[in-house]
């Protein structure tokens, strides 16, 4: 079985379910559902499960920032 390749660039895991995905962007599953459902996050489905995909998160964040100005 190979091993998985590393980058620095790339996270070691791709797919996250809810519960993982809601601490990495910082949320409660409640709030990531509520996401999910007004589409600002798309997700994976296998099965029943629903996962969510680094990627997505990361462009959500991207997508969301903005700076102050005076």
């Amino acid at each position: 079985m190979n091993k998985p390749v590393f980058h620095k660039d790339r996270p070691s895991k791709r797919l996250y379910d809810l519960k993982e995905a809601s601490l990495y962007m910082g949320r409660t599953v409640c709030a990531l559902r509520e996401m999910i459902w007004a589409g600002k996050i798309s997700v994976v489905k296998d099965g029943r499960r629903i996962l969510v995909d680094v990627y997505d998160m990361d462009r959500w964040i991207e997508q969301s920032k903005f700076t102050f100005t005076l």
